[in-house]
């Protein structure tokens, strides 16, 4: 009998990449259109991490524009847009338009998916730097990737884009190569709030839920100002890459500008460059109506000990769901011991009412909320409770 295989024959090797480059490459992979597949972008992405480059993925059913705001908002040296719904020749033009208008018009754009030959002299006249057809290898990809990055400069974009040259100030110190620019406004937000908790519980889709109803309620009283949103995920201990998948949640085609989101890598609990971080953000607009005065933190949510985040906040929420363990193991979590909101996620599970139980015995007169953040249940009631700090 032949010998049963047990690892696929196209197993793409773990290894870094881009060690030599001047800095990590941020490449945003995103999907304009109609085309409800990602199967195809998750390979592609999990292939540029496992080459050592930090990958933002923005999801399904962006547009040229929500798109273009993401690569600035996150700095990125490159967009991967994947096509599949034969839109090419229109979509690829408004994103290159849209960067411009945006104020980075310096961010190339790569196109690949289902594309004709015949379309392709066109798509590089209009400013496409490079379309990949169907069969196009991953390593090429990663070389694509690997040859879009260029060493940052101190200064980006123009006076008519700050958020550009917030994001660059911000690459800069999480890279540690350098101090934010002299002339940088620094400004605490009136509040700062880490979201903790473990992995799967919820945290981006809830954090998305809050920046929803933050922005409804600043359109009707703009003396809220904006808030913004600094998401942390894991480095890769083997490549340094990452997947940095939280702004997926946020619907940007409708926000728009209305909220500052940047992705983060980090190992461990490396949190030392946020506290410069959070001063640069609460400082990054001149008028007083457009101030980001709510800042989220969301952090990598390791487990049980992950607790430096609450040097860096002035409130603490952890979020759990239901099926985390009995009293005993809550008791012994250390994360319990950081908060001053606890959330009870997925609140329509199953054990929904021990979890409950289990939180009002820990949590004395800290309060505790019952969420269920994918339909926006509780959601309103909690940030009551963000905006009461």
């Amino acid at each position: 009998m032949a010998k049963a295989i047990t690892t696929a024959t196209t197993e793409f090797e773990k290894l870094d990449r881009c060690a030599d480059l001047d800095h990590r490459p941020r490449v945003l992979l995103g999907k304009m259109g109609l085309d409800g597949h990602d199967r195809g972008v998750k390979v592609i992405a999990r292939a540029l991490r496992d080459s050592g480059v930090h990958v933002i993925y923005s999801g399904l059913w962006q547009t040229p524009r929500s798109l273009a705001i993401s690569a600035r908002d996150e700095d990125v040296d490159v967009i991967a847009a994947s096509m599949m719904s034969n839109s090419h020749l229109v979509l690829g033009p408004k994103l290159i338009e849209s960067l411009r208008e945006l104020g980075r018009p310096d961010i190339p754009v790569y196109m690949g998916g289902i594309l004709p030959q015949e379309d392709l002299p066109q798509l590089a006249a209009q400013g496409v730097a490079r379309c990949f057809t169907t069969g196009t290898g991953l390593l090429e990809i990663v070389g694509a990737v690997r040859g879009a990055v260029r060493p940052y400069q101190p200064r980006v974009g123009g006076h008519s884009a700050p958020a550009a040259q917030l994001a660059r100030d911000i690459s800069l110190i999480h890279s540690g190569r350098a101090a934010a620019r002299a002339d940088a406004k620094r400004r605490r937000p009136r509040r700062v709030v880490g979201i903790t908790g473990s992995p799967g519980a919820g945290k981006s889709t809830l954090v998305a839920q809050l920046v929803g109803e933050y922005t409804r309620r600043a359109k009707e009283k703009p003396s809220m100002g904006r808030c913004a949103v600094l998401a942390f995920d894991p480095m890769s201990p083997i490549t340094s890459g990452a997947l940095l998948g939280d702004r997926l949640r946020v619907d940007f085609n409708n926000l728009d500008e209305s909220v500052y989101y940047r992705s983060l890598a980090i190992s461990g609990e490396d949190y030392r460059a946020v506290n410069e971080i959070v001063e640069l953000i609460g400082g990054a607009e001149a008028d007083p109506a457009r101030v980001y005065d709510t800042l989220f933190i969301e952090t990598v949510g390791a487990g049980q000990n992950e607790t430096k985040i609450r040097q860096h906040v002035d409130r603490t929420v952890v979020v759990l769901t239901p099926g985390m363990g009995d009293a005993v193991q809550m008791d012994k979590a250390g994360i319990l011991e950081i908060a001053d909101v606890f959330v009870c996620n997925k609140a329509d599970h199953p054990g929904e009412n021990e979890l409950v139980r289990d939180l009002r015995d820990v949590a004395g007169k800290r309060p505790v909320f019952e969420t269920v953040a994918t339909r926006g249940q509780g959601v309103p009631q909690l940030l009551d409770q963000i905006l009461s700090f």
